[in-house]
């Protein structure tokens, strides 16, 4: 569902996703976007590429993080050598 956002209404998205500076970035992306737009049609994308992509990024790092507290609260998985 973020990611319906994240296309659609890209800087909703990123401040839905906990990250009001890339939705305050994407804000200020669309006017230069929407101008250039005219010209060049796919600038239309920008903005909402770089929500989806901002997203993504924030959703492993989430993931990412949940291992590595996994790991430090219950030490490696069986049969792990380093």
């Amino acid at each position: 569902m973020i990611y319906l956002f994240a296309v659609i209404l890209p800087p909703l998205g990123l401040l839905l996703n906990g990250q009001p500076f890339a939705a305050i970035f994407n804000l200020i992306l669309i006017v230069p976007c929407i101008l250039l737009g005219f010209i060049f049609p796919g600038a239309f994308l920008v903005p909402s590429l770089h929500a989806v992509i901002a997203v993504y990024m924030k959703r492993e790092d989430r993931k990412h993080r949940e291992l590595v507290d996994a790991i430090e609260r219950h030490g490696p998985p069986p049969g792990w050598r380093p």
